[in-house]
């Protein structure tokens, strides 16, 4: 119930310094588990790409480690669906459990890129989301987030842009040529990243 109020204050609160708009939100699973993999230029992505989602079940959100030092943000952030992950450290019992949320049905939001881009150029992509994906058989679903004018800044406006789901038994991760097949993985989901901002160029 607690994560259901803050986002229903949230999406009022963003939605007077910001104009949010959603497209695509019919390639959003409702059924099942997912991975939902954003491209990232901002800290408040995650804070775009939930509100524009809105409901459904709670997603499980990674976010650095600093950000739960002070207890209080720790509390409220755990509370909404937000673990930390130390950078440039595995958290094997972290990403057992995310896994297995994602198996019971929930969707997991990952950026691929890792850390955010400051050119607004896409960066190379990791390998987190690709194997929670393939651990916990579960589609990817391309995200791209569009600030108007290339830039975050107040008043703006954010197209947030769902595409068509990747299925991951499209992809053929594991066995054998594992990382000639993650490589293909992560070429696709560039390219759909690529196709969702030349469709939606006005936005731009």
């Amino acid at each position: 119930m607690f994560y259901y109020i803050i986002i229903c204050l949230a999406w009022i609160i963003f939605h007077i310094p910001f104009r949010i708009r959603t497209v695509g939100r019919e390639n959003l699973i409702t059924d099942r588990g997912f991975v939902l993999c954003p491209n990232h230029l901002s800290a408040l992505d995650p804070v775009f790409v939930v509100l524009s989602r809105f409901w459904g079940k709670p997603m499980w959100v990674m976010a650095k480690e600093e950000l739960f030092r002070n207890p209080f943000f720790a509390w409220f952030f755990r509370n909404v669906g937000v673990f930390p992950v130390e950078r440039g450290k595995g958290d094997k019992g972290l990403l057992n459990d995310a896994i297995a949320s994602v198996q019971s049905g929930r969707g997991m939001l990952i950026f691929p890129e890792g850390t955010r881009s400051k050119t607004g150029e896409l960066q190379k992509l990791k390998s987190g989301a690709f194997v929670v994906a393939e651990a916990a058989h579960a589609d990817i679903i391309p995200c791209r987030i569009i600030y108007k004018g290339g830039k975050m800044h107040l008043f703006s406006t954010v197209t947030v842009v769902y595409g068509k789901p990747i299925s991951i038994e499209s992809l053929g991760l594991g066995g054998e040529h594992a990382a000639s097949k993650l490589r293909e993985a992560k070429a696709l989901l560039i390219e759909r990243y690529e196709q969702l901002l030349a469709e939606n160029l006005r936005y731009v």
